[in-house]
């Protein structure tokens, strides 16, 4: 026969004086157990349990909520009042603690998921089964001052440009990006879409100097990089500089010179260093070769060999002008060359500037590991025979950062590398013949890998 004292297994609170005084227990109310039963503090009220010590729930429906209190100090001993449990408390606790109890786990209060959390939770559970990388946005702050000077002069070059090109905003802010970078731009169109024009129209806008090489056939390297003569008058040999040395350099038909003539270009492409009987010779800074060729017409032309194309930077395309740019157009019709209507808005040291500012832009771990995820499934993908190499991870690290600063921003986002990946990395890639048969370009290929390749969501690190 269980007692009202079996029941009690709740304990007061320490250092609270309960409101009922202590009653000493008679004779005659003792329990009949085997064991002496302890004597049990009173029990306080619901608005008085202020350090939510009740330590039984079991069949209570909708538990109240504990309010945090300062610990307490002093002897804890000596502040408990013995008290005869009220029959409430044989209520609330009806089963006697001899007998076992199953355990019940009390009803938790429901917490709301910050969108930190949120974002979290859908990182881990991505298709790939691996856990999603989240970016820190403790540093995305406002843009600094040098952010903001290379934002104004990137939109101040790019809208300057695109009077030559009009329509083509996305080309010309990768050639610009190029520019920044102190990278090289292939620009491959059909014949007609302004390539030439771009060209002539980003160094116009830039006070810097531009050289222009035709490529045909019979071109020799040293009509590239230079040649070294014999000066009678002065009775020494002299070194004459080749148009390779200028800011901005225009290869236009670069397909069409010998693989000898082409060889020229690698080493002052890579290295901006012209060597020549011996003697090197540094090019002006900054420095750029865009190279354009035609995609259609292969006969008397030489494809670039890989270790040419993996130079580049950027490989690109024009397209044709919309409908309405095309009106506008012809109603331009008298101007001939719309390259030689602009001025320049900016100096080479303002492109430098621009070039130091660029390294100042935060790189994140997970954007950094997202980067390099891209250019591993380039070498597993079974349809690519040869992936991008450690060039093209460190071209689309270096492009992020200018395009994130062009959009005002201090750090880079994965929509930067996104918005970069296919004319940083698709030139860089060589296919399969089976793929190159079932008509798949390494364009679709490098969009199927940013479908594939989960990418990192923004969000606070904990």
């Amino acid at each position: 026969m269980s007692n009202e004292f079996d029941d009690a297994t709740q304990l007061g609170s320490i250092g609270h004086n309960p409101r009922v005084p202590a009653q000493p227990a008679t004779p005659a109310q003792q329990p009949h157990t085997a064991f002496p039963a302890p004597s049990l503090p009173h029990l306080p009220q619901d608005d008085e349990d202020l350090e939510g010590t009740v330590l039984s729930t079991h069949n209570v429906k909708n538990p109240v909520a504990t309010k945090p209190v300062a610990p307490s100090t002093g002897n804890a001993r000596q502040q408990f009042t013995p008290a005869v449990p009220t029959r409430q408390t044989v209520q609330q606790s009806p089963v006697s603690p001899i007998a076992p109890v199953s355990p019940t786990v009390p009803a938790q209060p429901t917490t709301p998921v910050t969108p930190n959390q949120q974002q979290s939770c859908q990182a881990e559970n991505t298709p790939s089964g691996k856990k999603q990388p989240v970016i820190d946005t403790s540093m995305m702050s406002a843009p600094s001052e040098d952010i903001v000077e290379f934002h104004e002069k990137f939109s101040k070059l790019v809208d300057n440009v695109s009077q030559v090109v009009v329509g083509k905003e996305e080309p010309i802010r990768q050639c610009a990006t190029a520019m920044v970078v102190g990278g090289h731009i292939l620009l491959e169109d059909n014949p007609g879409t302004g390539k030439t024009q771009l060209a002539r129209g980003l160094a116009n806008s830039i006070a810097i100097s531009f050289k222009r090489i035709q490529f045909t056939p019979d071109l020799l390297p040293s009509d590239v990089v230079g040649v070294t003569f014999y000066d009678q008058k002065k009775g020494e040999f002299e070194y004459r500089e080749g148009p390779i040395f200028a800011s901005i350099v225009l290869a236009d038909e670069i397909n069409r010179a010998s693989p000898k003539t082409q060889s020229a270009l690698l080493e002052v492409m890579e290295e901006q260093k012209v060597t020549v009987d011996g003697v090197t010779h540094e090019v002006p800074q900054p420095f750029m070769v865009i190279a354009t060729q035609n995609p259609i017409e292969q006969l008397g032309t030489y494809k670039l060999p890989e270790a040419q194309m993996d130079r580049f930077l950027i490989k690109t395309t024009i397209g044709y002008p919309s409908h309405d740019v095309s009106v506008d157009i012809l109603k331009q019709v008298n101007v001939t060359d719309r390259a030689s209507t602009v001025s320049p808005v900016l100096s080479g040291d303002d492109v430098l500037r621009m070039r130091e500012i660029s390294k100042k832009v935060h790189l994140d771990d997970a954007i950094l590991e997202y980067i390099v995820r891209l250019v591993e499934n380039t070498r597993h993908n079974e349809r690519i025979q040869v992936g991008s190499s450690m060039r093209g991870a460190l071209a689309l690290t270096r492009c992020a950062r200018v395009w994130a600063a062009s959009d005002n921003r201090g750090y880079v986002v994965p929509d930067d590398v996104k918005n970069l990946a296919v004319p940083v990395l698709a030139h860089r890639i060589t296919l399969t013949a089976e793929a190159t048969f079932a008509g798949t370009t390494p364009e679709q290929m490098i969009k199927q890998i940013l479908e594939e390749v989960p990418a990192p969501t923004l969000g606070a690190n904990a």
